[in-house]
């Protein structure tokens, strides 16, 4: 069966722009899960080493391309798209953020409008410095 991704919208929903969909339905396809990515690299030692995330963004708008491109990779090696996202966590350790993220999400995800969860953290795994963490599920044919 194909995959079909239908953005459902409750039906008196005013006419604004929303960086999610309230509800998403999917029917055949594959489905991939993608683990959580910050801007530090993916592939890094454990126990993690501090200097090898030197060189991340100490900004929110860096550090969301960075995660972004991240996740990017993950998605092309299985291989998907940010259109084929049907859910995102989003994990900042700062909500006054999130408007630049979704500024920068805008960019990855275009007209792609996945469900969503954010929430404020006190601190990621990662690295003290990291600011977003982002993990999703995509569908694929």
């Amino acid at each position: 069966m194909t995959k079909k991704i239908e953005h459902l919208h409750w039906p008196d929903a005013p006419d604004m722009w929303m960086p999610y969909a309230p509800a998403i339905k999917v029917t055949g396809g594959s489905t991939i899960y993608c683990a959580g990515v910050t801007a530090a690299p993916v592939y890094h030692h454990h126990p993690h080493r501090p200097e090898e995330f030197d060189a991340m963004p100490n900004d929110m708008d860096g550090q969301a391309q960075a995660a972004l491109d991240n996740l990017q990779r993950g998605l092309e090696a299985a291989g998907a798209t940010f259109a084929d996202i049907v859910v995102a966590d989003r994990y900042l350790t700062n909500m006054e953020q999130q408007d630049v993220l979704n500024k920068v999400w805008a960019e990855y995800f275009g007209d792609a409008k996945p469900a969503t969860t954010t929430v404020q953290i006190v601190r990621l795994a990662t690295d003290p410095r990291c600011l977003l963490e982002i993990n999703a599920i995509a569908v694929v044919d």
